[in-house]
């Protein structure tokens, strides 16, 4: 982390609604000044965790601290106006009545007017909205429309900013260029913030810090390149891209797969499973014999999918090369071992 201090931290946070379990035993902690991005298919407790962070949902049980600050569990509960957090929903939640500038003040009303438009004024002039100053919502973008929800959440200072998928209703183009401009903003401001997003390649480009999450629970954390490179679990390893499950055996020499002999690492318990990432497997002069089944161009990667013996599905590869083959051509393939990975069979994927 940058800093010793941890300006958000939960400790065992646990949520019910009826007899779903929507948070189970999540337990995190946040250094000041970083993002942090919950990701997750849908339905896995994110958005319920970030609203356990703003006040709008309580805990059954565990806590979480905001600054040193307790404000749920153990007894505790601090309103969501009194945390000092900002919250960017995914809508915007712009009022369609107020100007851009009113939208950006309405927090700060219980400033005197004089610094409450020094307030505006600055935030204005920090995001670079100032042309949109005096317009209202529809007269406004989706980019522009972000940027404004961004400004009203920051004009109180908040300590920690909270945002629940707030990319997701831009355009392909549009989202990258607005996701890079606003994380260049809370991280010019030193702010901590707490991000939302269900797309795996946005955690892992915006996150100082990735937490996935599954079913309630958090499966694992840490910096993107670490959970990408070396998941601790099959669930991640899954996540983060397209995966090949190869079937192993195990024995004195390593691990025996169809495509070919591998270390095999200790495990604690579980029979041995190789997961193998696209970009791992590249075509040779020689070595594992397969079958081209089909050939797809994704834009600047190109995909093969390729029977081999002793797997039931396709191998998946992929790459930036382009290979003249077509299906039912046979090639060769070789395997980066570096890349390989193996975990216990019974530690899920799905």
């Amino acid at each position: 982390m940058n800093s010793a201090k941890s300006m958000l931290v939960l400790d065992g946070v646990t949520r019910h609604f009826g007899d779903v379990a929507a948070l189970q035993d999540v337990s995190l902690e946040v250094g000041e000044g970083l993002t942090v991005c919950l990701v997750g298919h849908s339905g896995c407790g994110k958005s319920t965790l970030l609203r356990s962070i703003a006040g709008i949902e309580t805990l059954d049980h565990g806590s979480i601290l905001i600054d040193g600050v307790p404000v749920s569990g153990h007894g505790v509960f601090v309103q969501p106006e009194h945390r000092h957090v900002g919250f960017m929903f995914q809508d915007y939640a712009l009022f369609p009545h107020l100007s851009v500038r009113a939208n950006i003040g309405f927090g700060l009303s219980g400033l005197a007017r004089s610094e409450r438009d020094l307030r505006v004024a600055d935030i204005i002039e920090r995001i670079g909205i100032g042309a949109l100053a005096d317009r209202y919502p529809h007269m406004l973008s989706g980019g522009e429309q972000q940027r404004v929800a961004l400004a009203r959440a920051l004009a109180p200072r908040p300590r920690l900013l909270l945002m629940d998928e707030p990319f997701s209703n831009l355009d392909r183009g549009l989202r990258d260029k607005v996701r890079l401009e606003t994380m260049s903003i809370v991280r010019d401001l030193g702010m901590t913030a707490v991000v939302v997003t269900h797309d795996p390649e946005e955690a892992l480009a915006i996150g100082d810090m990735v937490a996935l999450m599954k079913k309630g629970r958090l499966v694992e954390a840490g910096s993107g390149e670490r959970m990408y490179d070396a998941p601790w679990t099959a669930y991640a390893a899954s996540f983060f891209s397209r995966i090949n499950t190869i079937p192993a055996t195990s024995s004195a020499e390593g691990l025996q797969t169809p495509l070919g002999r591998f270390p095999a690492p200790a495990l604690k318990e579980g029979v041995p499973k190789v997961l193998l990432r696209p970009q791992a497997i590249s075509l040779a002069a020689t070595g594992i014999s397969a079958r081209v089944i089909e050939r797809s161009v994704l834009g600047e990667l190109e995909e093969l999918s390729l029977a081999v013996e002793g797997l039931t599905a396709p191998l998946i590869m992929r790459g930036t090369a382009r290979h003249d083959v077509r299906p039912g051509d046979e090639v060769f393939l070789q395997v980066n071992a570096r890349q390989v990975m193996v975990f216990p069979d019974d530690d899920a994927q799905d």
